[in-house]
C-alpha cells in the first residue's frame, strides 16, 4: 500500500489508485464499461503546494493524486477520452509536490490493462500542462517519470 505524505493525509484525502482499491473522501467512479478499473477521482481543495494558478482552492475541480502522493493529475477534461485522433487530446495539468529541474520532460509510459499495448507520451518542460491522447478505451496504469523522480496513477479513458 502506498505512503501518503503528511502534507497530503492533513487534508484529509487519501487517494489509492489501483483496480479494486478504495478511497476515503469523496470520489467518483469510472463508468462500469471501463471493465476492472477504477479511476478514483476527488473534487476535494487542491493541497496548497498544488493551487498555483488558481484563483480559489481548486474545489470542485477534478483531480487525482499518484499512488505516493508526489505528483497530482488535475482533470480538465473527465473523464479522459480515449482516440486514435491527433486532434482529440485530454487537458490534464500534473502538479509536482517534489521539487523540478528546469527543462526535464515528464515522461509517462502508459499500458492498457489486461494486454499489451503500451506508449510512451512525453510532456517537454516536465509537470505542468499537458494535452494526453490515449488510443483505446479502458484502464491505463501511467508510470510516471521527472527530475529524478517516479510514481504512478491508474486512469480509466472511456
Amino acid at each position: 500500500m502506498a505512503t501518503i505524505r503528511s502534507g497530503v493525509s492533513t487534508l484529509g484525502t487519501l487517494v489509492f489508485l489501483a483496480a479494486g482499491c478504495s478511497a476515503s473522501g469523496p470520489a467518483e467512479h469510472a463508468p462500469a464499461s471501463a471493465g476492472a478499473c477504477v479511476s478514483t477521482v476527488t473534487r476535494d481543495a487542491l493541497p496548497t503546494w498544488a493551487r498555483a494558478g488558481f484563483s480559489h482552492d481548486g474545489s470542485g475541480v477534478p483531480h487525482v493524486f499518484s499512488e505516493h502522493g508526489d505528483i497530482i493529475a488535475v482533470l480538465f477534461n473527465y473523464p479522459p477520452v480515449a482516440s486514435a485522433d491527433p486532434d482529440v487530446t485530454n487537458k490534464i495539468l500534473w502538479v509536482s509536490r517534489l521539487p523540478q529541474q528546469p527543462m526535464r520532460p515528464l515522461t509517462i509510459e502508459a499500458v492498457l490493462h489486461g494486454t499489451t499495448t503500451s506508449v510512451v507520451r512525453e510532456i517537454a518542460g516536465g509537470a505542468g500542462p499537458s494535452s494526453v491522447n490515449l488510443p483505446e478505451a479502458g484502464c491505463w496504469h501511467l508510470t510516471l517519470s521527472w527530475s529524478g523522480h517516479n510514481d504512478a496513477i491508474t486512469l480509466s479513458f472511456t
